[in-house]
Order: structure tokens, then C-alpha cells, then sequence
């Protein structure tokens, strides 16, 4: 029996796979790790100073974390543009949800900024900060000739930066896509619809790793094989639990914690079909 990964549909695609997809935060980098911790009461605040609501903390709290949590993957954005309506909802006046999203990242730097300081002078090795196994698993996978393709709903500029900061940039190379100001110039769908495209693959040749609703539900939709990562992202080490429920109602194929075992992965992707 094995343990490496559960085995939540039996109707994955067997491949030969031609592309991997990879989330970001919290399924490759830890850089910008409990994030939620920072939008979540940022946006209870502003629901609260914003609006005429009697709703408590403790349920705005449940709310806020919902539609977060939800839109998970997308870019930061749509999360910014449901505040927004939320605030509306309550009878309050919205600010630009592009202010909102502004704000947030302004917030999450003044976390952020000390770990990628700490990993650029060399006071913190570069793997205490990824998911463990992350650059052994991409060196496998470039080595049975993946193309990588890397999808992120944070800011494009942040994730490059932070790619080069934990040295996995060059697997990657072009093919590193990110949220934009103009919003609607990117999605996860319009990544994969483009790899589909460009390699001239169909959406069975495609694997994606994620640890958000949209890019399992996504790759899930296109007939890839979408491997949910619920990493535990404070200790490194085992699944979350709330993670992957929400994974594998996205409908993930396979729950991953991490890419310790990527020997095992590695093999299974190159085996299949």
C-alpha cells in the first residue's frame, strides 16, 4: 500500500504527461506562509469601520474567511472586488478594490520582507523556506522532460522576485505567470487554455500541483491530473486537514503534504500510461 499520496478519484489521467503546472504560495514557496492571517483581519476591519454592520467579529470573521478561502488561487484581486461588495452589501461606500489590494500587500511586505532579507543574506537556508522536496521534485521532473509552467495569483513581480530569492527560477524560465493590475489580462484557465495551445498538448498530458481551489478545479476541468498539496505550512511536515477537505472537493485526483517522497512521484508520472 502506498503512503506517499491518498487516492481520492480513480479516474486520474494515466498521461504520458508533457507539462507540470505549479502553484506558488504554499505549495512550492513558504515565503509568504498564514497570509490569510494578514487579509482575513484587514478585511474584518474594514468591514466593521467601513459599514453600519452589528454583525460581531467572530462572524464577519467566518464570512470573510469563506469567500477567501473560496476564491484561493485566483488573483488577490477577487478577493478585494467581494469586500468590496461586501462592504457595499452592508451599506457602507467601497473603496477601489484595487486600493484594497494595495493595502493588503503593503501589510503582508511588512511580514514578508524580514524571511526574503533572511534567505537573500544567507541567515536562512532557501529550504526552510519551500515545501520540502520542491527542488528535487523539479529536478526529477525536468529530467523526464517536462515543461514546467509556473501559475501564481500572487502579483507577478513579487513572484519573480521571490523565485530568484529561493534559487528556483531557472526551472521555470519564461513560463512564470502572475496577478496583474489589469486583472483581466490573466487567469489560471487562460494559462492552461495557452499551454494547451503552444506545446500542443491535450489536457490529459497535464499535471498541476496546488494547494488552492482554483488550479485543481481548473486542471481537474480541462481532464488533467490535479494533485492537491495540503501542506502544513507552519511545521512543514504532514497534511493539513482543512486544506485538503477544500482540495478534494475542488476535485483533486490525488492529496500530497509534500514532495519528500518525490522519488515515488517522480516515478509514478514518468510510469504512467
Amino acid at each position: 500500500m502506498q503512503t506517499w499520496r491518498e487516492v481520492v478519484r480513480d479516474d486520474a489521467p494515466s498521461g504520458p504527461f508533457q507539462v507540470a503546472i505549479f502553484d506558488f504560495d504554499g505549495t512550492l514557496s513558504l515565503l509568504r506562509r498564514n497570509w490569510q492571517d494578514t487579509m482575513i483581519p484587514m478585511m474584518v476591519e474594514i468591514l466593521q469601520r467601513e459599514t453600519q454592520t452589528e454583525e460581531t467579529a467572530e462572524q464577519l470573521e467566518r464570512i470573510v474567511e469563506d469567500f477567501v478561502m473560496r476564491l484561493n488561487g485566483k488573483q488577490t484581486i477577487y478577493q478585494m472586488i467581494q469586500l468590496a461588495q461586501e462592504v457595499q452589501q452592508r451599506g457602507g461606500t467601497p473603496r477601489d478594490p484595487l486600493e484594497y489590494k494595495h493595502q493588503y500587500h503593503e501589510r503582508l511586505w511588512s511580514h514578508v520582507r524580514h524571511r526574503v532579507e533572511a534567505v537573500r543574506s544567507g541567515r536562512i537556508d532557501a529550504a526552510e523556506m519551500t515545501v520540502p522536496g520542491s527542488r528535487e521534485l523539479l529536478i526529477a521532473l525536468k529530467e523526464l522532460g517536462l515543461q514546467l509552467y509556473l501559475a501564481s495569483g500572487t502579483d507577478r513581480h513579487y513572484v519573480v522576485d521571490e523565485l530568484e530569492t529561493l534559487g528556483l527560477a531557472d526551472f521555470f524560465g519564461p513560463h512564470v505567470y502572475g496577478a496583474l493590475d489589469d486583472y483581466r489580462r490573466f487567469s489560471k484557465a487562460q494559462v492552461l487554455q495557452q499551454i494547451i495551445a503552444d506545446c500542443r498538448v491535450d489536457g490529459s498530458q497535464i499535471v498541476a500541483f496546488g494547494d488552492g481551489f482554483v488550479e485543481i478545479e481548473e486542471t481537474s476541468r480541462v481532464g488533467g491530473l490535479a494533485i492537491g498539496v495540503a501542506s502544513n505550512e507552519e511545521t512543514r511536515c504532514g497534511i493539513n486537514d482543512w486544506k485538503r477537505q477544500r482540495l478534494i472537493r475542488a476535485g483533486a485526483h490525488w492529496i500530497i503534504g509534500d514532495y519528500r517522497r518525490w522519488e515515488e512521484l517522480a516515478a509514478a508520472l514518468g510510469t504512467a500510461g
